[in-house]
């Protein structure tokens, strides 16, 4: 059984990230049933699918994203600087990606805040709830404020921390929040560190892997850690047994 495969940002690698071109290029693949995006809010609250703070990278706009409305980050091109193919990609809203999955994929959404952004967590639970995606959604936020504050809302839908190291603390820390995913960075993965959260019954997904052979390395630690990366393909190549 190859372990679950989640796309990083949609299929990342063949199409502008966080774009509804790059998820829709994930749900195309028969054997791919986990997508990762990022959500921030706009100036006028609405929920958005963007990865940075700031708007330059990944599209032909400038400033911050909480300076501009849905409408006007509608109005940039988010996918020309990944290939021409892809010149008037959208920034897409919550809403719209919830529209296209609904039904056919699980989603990772990650609260992307340091703090900024008041309500989002509200106003993202009360789109899983208009779409009965509650159920196949994880939440999941680098900032423990905001996933408290999920949790403070709602009992029922699962969220994660996402951290970049490890700490012996970290088991108890997902308990006291009341957290059964990690989103781990892969180098911090360890057979010990795998079993102790299998047992503690938390969900852990590694991230970035984009080779094939790294993708099988840490594949092999258990079956059920789940793999987030750019690259699909690899990730089949890595879990086929044949390297």
């Amino acid at each position: 059984m190859r372990n679950p495969c989640v796309a990083h940002r949609g299929w990342s690698g063949k199409a502008p990230e966080n774009t509804l071109a790059a998820i829709r290029l994930a749900m195309a693949e028969h054997d791919l049933f986990w997508i990762e995006i990022d959500v921030q809010l706009s100036k006028d609250g609405i929920p958005v699918v963007i990865h940075d703070y700031t708007l330059g990278r990944t599209t032909n706009g400038w400033g911050e994203v909480r300076a501009h409305t849905a409408a006007q980050l509608q109005q940039l091109d988010a996918g020309s600087w990944y290939g021409e193919e892809f010149q008037g990609e959208p920034v897409p809203t919550l809403e719209q990606v919830l529209a296209i999955t609904c039904g056919r994929c699980r989603l990772n959404v990650e609260l992307k805040t340091d703090g900024r952004y008041a309500g989002l967590a509200d106003k993202v639970l009360q789109l899983l709830y208009k779409y009965s995606l509650q159920h196949d959604t994880v939440l999941t936020s680098f900032h423990i404020p905001s996933l408290r504050e999920v949790r403070k809302l709602n009992d029922e839908v699962v969220t994660g921390l996402i951290i970049d190291g490890w700490r012996e603390t970290l088991i108890d820390e997902l308990r006291q929040m009341k957290a059964s995913f990690l989103s781990l960075g892969y180098p911090h993965a360890t057979p010990k560190r795998i079993k102790a959260l299998k047992a503690a019954k938390i969900q852990t997904m590694l991230w970035t892997l984009n080779d094939a052979k790294t993708i099988k390395k840490y594949a092999a630690l258990d079956p059920d850690v789940m793999i987030c990366t750019n690259y699909p393909d690899k990730w089949r190549e890595g879990t086929s047994g044949e390297l």
